[in-house]
């Protein structure tokens, strides 16, 4: 009886084991803890961004309408930035971010013209600058092409933007737009020779840490991110891989099919493999990916959690951001999500 009774202890703390093996790779799936009421979302045609400032108020870009909504705690929604092409309004605009001080950034692309506007927590234009040239189409998101300045990121003291036309991957401006610190070497693509697909093949997400080191998570192409000091020297790179991630790895093409925009200019049709990245409080990586899933990696570029975000159904976030308390909020649907 007493080598039985050993028998089944040991039995059972190799279940226990392997059960703990087999957490550590399940997929969590975390509810919708709130978000904006539903009154106040009906309001947006398509909420592509949903971040909270420093005052606790809520911003939301919908980029149907290209307008920007401040929606204040008690739920008041007031448009502070609205379409157009001159100074202060915003038109073909692609990327927004609000900065750690409540101001916020806008690239849009008035005829063509790369553009990035600066405002303060009201919506008061307080300054921009022009890029040079126009916007060339990089990454196609279902029947909507991302022209130009596709990603940007606002640490309050520079505009971080992917601009591989620059010569590398990441590029921060000054708030006058002087380029002044370019960095991140392209990777190799085996697309050279094809101006347009190896640079949209090395734009991507560029994202500041609060010790100042960058995250830069590759758009399209084989998943991977890498991570550079503040000097923009290489800290890592790690190649973005799940089970989840088996069947998009498997079907990535090699070749992809042409379209002529208004100008009669030839791009090719690149779809991403990463629709959003974000970093935490805690200098944690959240990266979306084109399957319904969240991988996240700890500082050091080690994955800690794979999530499916749940509310009155699946949700496939289109952008990430978190909020003071350090919960994530994301669109479409301007929800927000206890994820600690």
């Amino acid at each position: 009886m007493a080598a039985i009774a050993r028998l089944t202890l040991l039995s059972l703390v190799v279940v226990v084991c392997l059960g703990l093996t087999r957490t550590q790779g399940l997929v969590e799936v975390v509810p919708s803890s709130g978000g904006l009421p539903a009154e106040v979302v009906g309001q947006f045609r398509s909420p592509s961004a949903f971040q909270q400032g420093p005052d606790d108020n809520y911003y939301v870009f919908d980029r149907q309408t290209q307008t920007v909504y401040l929606v204040s705690v008690s739920g008041q929604t007031t448009p502070i930035v609205e379409i157009g092409p001159e100074q202060g309004r915003i038109i073909g605009a692609n990327a927004f971010d609000v900065g750690p001080d409540g101001r916020f950034v806008v690239a849009d692309a008035p005829d063509g013209l790369e553009r990035v506007q600066v405002f303060g927590a009201d919506g008061s234009r307080l300054g921009g600058f022009t890029l040079p040239g126009r916007a060339a189409p990089r990454i196609t998101l279902g029947s909507a092409t991302l022209s130009g300045v596709g990603s940007l990121h606002f640490t309050g003291r520079s505009i971080v933007m992917s601009q591989p036309e620059l010569g590398g991957l990441v590029t921060q401006f000054s708030l006058d737009g002087q380029p002044f610190h370019t960095f991140g070497v392209f990777r190799a693509t085996g697309h050279e020779d094809d101006r347009d697909v190896h640079l949209a093949l090395n734009s991507g997400f560029p994202l500041s840490t609060s010790q100042g080191d960058f995250y830069f998570v590759f758009q399209a192409g084989p998943p991977l991110f890498r991570k550079f000091d503040a000097r923009g020297q290489l800290r890592f790179e790690r190649h973005i891989e799940g089970q989840e991630l088996d069947g998009v790895i498997a079907t990535l093409p090699n070749t992809w099919p042409k379209r002529v925009d208004e100008r009669g200019r030839e791009f090719p049709v690149i779809p991403p493999t990463v629709r959003a990245a974000a970093v935490d409080r805690n200098d944690n990586l959240w990266v979306v990916l084109t399957v319904p899933v969240i991988y996240v990696y700890d500082s050091d570029g080690e994955k800690i959690r794979t999530l499916r975000l749940r509310a009155a159904g699946a949700i496939h976030p289109t952008s990430l951001s978190f909020s003071n308390g350090n919960d994530l909020l994301v669109t479409p649907g301007c929800y927000e999500f206890e994820v600690w």
